[in-house]
């Protein structure tokens, strides 16, 4: 990509650095986050957003946490990066890969003092920040896996629908469901992505067709309640999106709109297809119905470009996802490989190889 959504600058006394997603696509400007407040403020607030991006932030968050560590008391250090573990944890709790990059780093910390003599507050801090190093790294790696993985399923020739933002600025890498177009249009497939805007927030308009149209990929842009008269017409012949929590039954949770286009495209015979990465898999959560589903300010409905289109006083129900039932899904792209109509059994099977 000809840009990073969000990298470490410096050693074990620099910062993570990442673009600031509010301001797309008027402007491309890089926020720096020199503490772990800053960096909540920038996960809550959608500064930076996407399951993946949000772990691999979450984690670079972690040694920032451990610059306010002075002493050579380990266990301080320890209960440090636990408090603010539990801090960033709960700046969303949808995605799953927030709390699972979280606790790598806390048993990265634990394993290396265990496993270390007469180890240092620096020693450890440099163990972190290879450790959040990592976590980044494996997820450009897992994003283009993703993409090879699924570019066998692009036709030339097809309309794609895809909804919200799944690429590259919402991970560290290519994206997942769009790391699967990426692939194709480097094969030279030919085809059409329709880009639903995604209300309340607009990330489709803002951000996905921001990044195909930097792609040089063929994309148009859509208002989410045409998506229907798409695919009656016959423009539309498949569905990718993103996930935000996969549970272990394959029920998936993403952003809210996701489960009314996995209904269309089972009623119009479409593959409706999930791309995602392990990190987003939660086998302790059996089913959709036990995935946390964030609620967000009634403003962003309420309010448009700063401008309100709503009376004054109007209840707003504004949850962020909703949860598309396994049943409704034709397969899970994963950077392992591609389970075609997941279940249980299917999900175990795959993740344990």
């Amino acid at each position: 990509m000809a840009f990073e959504t969000l990298r470490w600058v410096g050693d074990i006394d620099g910062y993570p650095e990442l673009i600031d997603q509010r301001l797309l696509p008027a402007r491309l400007e890089m926020l720096k986050c020199e503490t772990p407040r800053q960096l909540y403020g920038a996960i809550k607030t959608l500064a930076v957003r996407g399951a993946p991006a949000i772990g691999v932030a979450a984690a670079f968050g972690i040694c920032l946490a451990m610059q306010k560590a002075k002493s050579n008391d380990l266990a301080k250090a320890v209960s440090c990066l636990e408090e603010s573990a539990d801090y960033l944890a709960t700046a969303r709790p949808t995605a799953v890969n927030l709390s699972w990059a979280l606790d790598r780093m806390k048993e990265c910390a634990r394993k290396f003092i265990a496993e270390n003599d007469k180890v240092s507050l620096t020693d450890l801090r440099r163990a972190l920040l290879s450790e959040a190093t990592a976590i980044c790294d494996e997820d450009r790696q897992m994003c283009r896996r993703i993409g090879k993985n699924g570019q066998k399923l692009i036709k030339t020739g097809t309309g794609i629908l895809t909804h919200c933002n799944a690429g590259a600025l919402a991970t560290a890498g290519r994206g997942t469901a769009l790391s699967i177009l990426y692939e194709a249009h480097d094969r030279d497939k030919k085809f059409k992505v329709y880009v639903d805007e995604t209300r309340p927030l607009l990330q489709g308009a803002r951000l996905t067709m921001w990044e195909l149209t930097q792609a040089g990929i063929d994309a148009t842009l859509i208002c989410d309640n045409m998506a229907g008269t798409l695919m009656k017409q016959g423009k539309i012949k498949a569905v990718i999106t993103g996930a935000d929590r996969i549970a272990a039954n394959g029920d998936t949770a993403n952003k809210i709109g996701t489960f009314s286009l996995s209904i269309l495209a089972k009623q119009h015979n479409i593959p409706f297809y999930v791309a995602a990465p392990q990190s987003t898999f939660d086998l302790s959560t059996e089913t959709g119905d036990d995935i946390p589903i964030e609620q967000r300010d009634g403003d962003e409905v309420a309010s448009f470009g700063g401008i309100k289109i709503a009376p004054e006083g109007a209840d707003i129900y504004n949850p962020a996802f909703d949860v598309t039932d396994a049943e409704n899904i034709t397969a899970i792209i994963t950077d392992k490989g591609v389970i075609e109509n997941p279940n249980t059994e299917k999900i175990a099977e795959l993740l344990v190889r």
